[in-house]
């Protein structure tokens, strides 16, 4: 019974305040019908509030503020939900905020995953729970991931405290060359999907190329079955979708499609194109098409031969969100590397860690450190605060909310990590967990560890320490 108070009260606190919150959106969206479509800007608004939190001092610990600066013996002051100051061992502290000393601990900004499946592919993995992907057709551009989210997902507390997760992109599946929409949510609990969604934050596109796509259509004996039948395919919609666009922006009439709609927002540049993509000489395929109609991929996922073209996705602006070790399991991830994150980065390329697994997401930290390592055995040396990047502000950048978060600097909010050792070991866990300057984790404290509701049913109250 004292957990499912827990629950109730942390679910109360999060939706506190949501019906002003989503008032306030659709003022601020133009009504149906306004401009030169009919489609609502903003149908789905977040109703997302911070939890209330204390001004707060961490002071003592090694800072990694998550765009390669280090901070030895440092201070981090959180209040009103943001990092208000960030400073070396001498910072005077004020006298009425709480204190937390953090001596031979580490702090850094909040982990950032772009690419998961959260709550579409939720935990217990049953086939009534897949909701990921919309396997029906090779264009399915109008599906939007955030109507698959189940914010009862187990999945995100564990993403909190056993990787340190505080922002996470929700993204289709890849059985589909457009496999919809993808959202960026902040990890915390809350009833609804609006209640976790980042407020601010541009959509994105999922896209995927290579084997998926031809594999799934091409064993129903649709079109794509090859490769070039990806490419075709991706093309002849991107002519429809220019189409479109050029009608819209005239002010002509036409019928809507919800699928148009995204990709002529692609088009404008008002959604991020996040395509799934493993071989370097498809990844230039795509570079080309996406020139041909005037659009930018943002990042690459997946990417195991990312090494091979590091200079063109660098000159291209492209980022590459990569796994460290985890390759060979299909013939188009045959050809990766070990080394393939540090020669992203040390060619001056965009390189991110990411998971796409309900378990990765747990110990992306890890992954990164596995990265460091054998990039170091091979002669690079990226020090230790460098590497941070590609867990904080680089998928920050990529998903369009470097703005906001993904570094501890005064005025973005307050997602904040503190590990009980070096968060490059494998045997450091987050001890505390800040999500808009809100304690909601902590190691120490059963009472700020998230169970969700649905785990409420299945355990006993004895089996939560």
């Amino acid at each position: 019974m004292r957990i499912a108070s827990i629950a109730m009260a942390l679910a109360s606190l999060a939706c506190a305040g949501t019906a002003i919150a989503a008032k306030k959106d659709r003022q601020e969206a133009p009504a149906p019908g306004a401009g030169s479509s009919a489609e609502p800007e903003n149908p789905f608004p977040s109703t997302y509030k911070p939890y209330p939190g204390v001004p707060t001092v961490i002071r003592g610990a090694t800072i990694y503020d998550g765009e390669g600066g280090r901070i030895d013996n440092g201070v981090v002051f959180l209040s009103g939900g943001k990092v208000t100051a960030i400073g070396g061992p001498d910072t005077p502290i004020p006298a009425d905020v709480a204190v937390i000393d953090a001596k031979g601990k580490w702090v850094t900004p909040g982990v950032i995953d772009i690419h998961s499946h959260l709550g579409d592919y939720p935990s217990p993995s049953v086939a009534a729970l897949s909701d990921g992907n919309e396997a029906t057709s090779p264009v399915t551009a109008h599906v939007w991931a955030e109507h698959s989210v189940w914010p009862q997902d187990p999945g995100f507390g564990r993403a909190m405290a056993n990787g340190g997760v505080t922002t996470l992109q929700i993204l289709p599946g890849s059985a589909n060359l457009f496999g919809g929409r993808g959202v960026t949510l902040k990890n915390v609990p809350a009833r609804t999907m609006q209640g976790m969604k980042f407020r601010g934050a541009p959509y994105s596109l999922k896209m995927a190329c290579g084997e998926n796509p031809k594999r799934v259509y091409g064993s129903k004996g649709r079109e794509p079955s090859t490769r070039m039948g990806n490419m075709a395919v991706d093309r002849q919609t991107w002519i429809k979708a220019r189409e479109y666009q050029k009608k819209r922006a005239a002010g002509k009439d036409q019928t809507r499609d919800l699928g148009m709609e995204t990709l002529a927002d692609v088009l404008e540049g008002k959604i991020l194109v996040q395509n799934h993509c493993y071989r370097a000489d498809e990844m230039a395929n795509v570079i080309d098409m996406a020139k041909e109609f005037g659009y930018k991929v943002t990042a690459f996922h997946h990417a195991v031969e990312s090494y091979k073209i590091a200079d063109l996705l660098r000159d291209n602006g492209i980022c590459s969100a990569m796994w460290g070790d985890w390759y060979g399991f299909k013939m188009e991830a045959y050809d990766g590397i070990k080394e393939n994150i540090p020669l992203v980065h040390n060619a001056g390329a965009c390189a991110i860690v990411h998971s796409d697994d309900e378990n990765g997401i747990q110990r992306l930290n890890q992954e990164a450190a596995k990265a460091l390592g054998a990039g170091r055995r091979m002669g690079i040396d990226v020090p230790d605060e460098i590497a941070w990047t590609w867990l904080a502000i680089n998928p920050a950048k990529a998903m369009g909310i470097a703005d906001k978060t993904g570094s501890l600097k005064p005025g973005k909010m307050g997602d904040v990590v503190l590990w009980n050792g070096d968060p490059f070991s494998t045997y450091t866990r987050p001890e505390k967990v800040w999500v808009d300057g809100a304690l909601l984790y902590d190691a120490m404290d059963p009472k700020r560890r998230s169970v969700s509701d649905f785990e409420l049913g299945q355990i006993g109250a004895g089996d939560v320490k």
